[in-house]
């Protein structure tokens, strides 16, 4: 039996209490490794909100972990107790950025009894499932999870937006913990690769269970049978990474839908003619068969690049984008900012165009009174648009956009309707090919980011994170 310790390991624990959660096909025990006065320990009096009964916050930060491991607990089967080593600790943060925490297996496996593959790195979980015993040395929780115990609650800390401590899905414009304890249990769990992403290099030259159902859909080889350099080539490659595992992929049709885009036509649109992949807007109409089309009008505030629309629009430019569709820059202000801006100018559609180069993705917000649609697409992209308009007039532009969808491809998927996963160009480490691409629709748990449109959902039609545990053994 081999054994090699991943990731993060704590120090040893100053308070342990466990609350364990029963009558569950798995069950699932929350170690509690924070010191007296602190995280779950911490005695700020709380008023209960949203189905969590806690009246301190301490207590309503452990109901919230123990309510998102009975999801888990129900979904998962295992006869071997799975435990959480878990705080709320003091994470990075600043007034407009924050790490809302982390979480991963605490050691890997490989040839233990019943190994489904041989020398295959396995989650200490997943492994012990499948032995039918607990394989982690003991004493040691399967699972390390820290969280970020500062968020919303100093003013260099997010100011504003902490964690909803709710169990009831209905954080609005806070950052709902269950969702975000869900997805980083899921990578505990073996959502993950122990393969380095950077380097291509595996521990101790074996490869990780995960590695057997990635393949780089340009040449159908999975990643078990690359180099490291053709691994670390296949994890920025923008789209060319896909998850080959048959539970997800018979899974896609009913959990996404068809791809968004933009399509870019008219007497001036020149070189930028065309279909564009675009990000989808959480708020706001969903693009659906029928297009939504205009003129393509850009927001102009400064005499170089594009304007922001953070603030109300002028005459002018309220003029350019009445009953057009907006071309504005992302950056500054928020998303559902902009949309209200350019709607409440007379627009009907908004176009964002990313501040820095990356793949198309989604735009998060909650704003039930935007009713135009809104999508993002890439820096080059808008540097293109934007070179097409530098002929119109006040109120015209000669380019003509349409928002709509295309029948023939579903959103994140290759063409063998394959998920994809997240390779940006750029390698975003702890992000990079263990989470589900950005471009799929309706965003998914397991995206690198959190999308305020998610539900405490883990299973089809509504999320693939499941069937994914479900390909490496779960």
């Amino acid at each position: 039996m081999k054994s090699s310790k991943f990731a993060l390991r704590l120090a040893a624990a100053l308070a342990i209490s466990a609350a364990t959660l029963a009558s569950q096909a798995a069950t699932i025990t929350i170690v509690n490794q924070n010191a007296p006065g602190i995280g779950f320990n911490d005695p700020t009096p709380a008023t209960p909100v949203g189905g969590n009964p806690g009246t301190t916050l301490g207590a309503q930060r452990l109901y919230a972990f123990q309510h998102a491991a009975n999801i888990w607990g129900a979904t998962l089967t295992s006869s071997v107790p799975i435990r959480i080593g878990a705080s709320f600790v003091p994470l990075n943060c600043t007034a407009s950025s924050a790490v809302l925490g982390s979480a991963g297996a605490n050691e890997i496996w490989a040839d233990f009894q019943n190994a489904p593959r041989p020398n295959t790195w396995y989650p200490s979980a997943l492994a012990s499932k499948l032995a039918g015993v607990d394989v982690a040395t003991p004493g040691e929780p399967h699972i390390i999870a820290r969280f970020n115990s500062r968020l919303g609650l100093f003013p260099d800390c997010l100011p504003g937006s902490g964690f909803y401590l709710g169990t009831d899905n209905n954080a609005g414009s806070q950052i709902d913990l269950v969702t975000v304890l869900l997805h980083e249990m899921a990578h505990g769990l073996g959502f993950q690769t122990f393969t380095d992403d950077e380097t291509g290099a595996e521990i101790m030259g074996i490869p990780s269970i995960w590695d057997y159902f990635l393949v780089d859909n340009r040449t159908e080889r999975p990643w078990v049978d690359m180099t490291d350099a053709e691994r670390v080539a296949s994890a920025i490659s923008g789209d060319g990474l896909s998850w080959n595992g048959p539970n997800v992929t018979a899974a896609v049709p009913q959990v996404l839908d068809p791809r968004s885009r933009l399509t870019v036509s008219g007497s001036a649109a020149g070189n930028a003619a065309g279909n564009y992949e675009v990000g989808d807007a959480s708020f706001g109409p969903p693009l659906g068969a029928t297009p939504v089309s205009g003129q393509l009008m850009p927001v102009v505030e400064q005499p170089t690049g594009l304007g922001l629309a953070c603030n109300p629009l002028s005459d002018l430019n309220a003029l350019a984008v009445r009953g057009n569709i907006a071309l504005v820059s992302r950056g500054t202000c928020d998303f559902v900012s902009k949309a209200r801006n350019v709607q409440a100018a007379g627009a009907i559609g908004m176009i964002v165009a990313d501040n820095a180069p990356g793949e198309p993705a989604g735009m998060s917000g909650d704003a039930p009174d935007v009713t135009i649609p809104s999508v993002r697409v890439t820096q080059e992209a808008g540097a293109t648009l934007l070179a097409a308009l530098q002929a119109r007039s006040r109120t015209r532009s000669g380019v003509l956009a349409s928002l709509g969808i295309d029948p023939t491809r579903l959103a994140g998927t290759d063409p063998q309707r394959r998920i994809l996963m997240y390779t940006p160009t750029t390698n975003a480490p702890g992000s990079s090919v263990s989470h589900y691409t950005t471009e799929a629709k309706p965003n998914q748990l397991m995206e690198p980011s959190i999308n305020s449109d998610l539900t405490h959902t883990v299973t089809p039609p509504r999320d693939l994170t499941y069937p994914l545990l479900q390909d490496i053994g779960w």
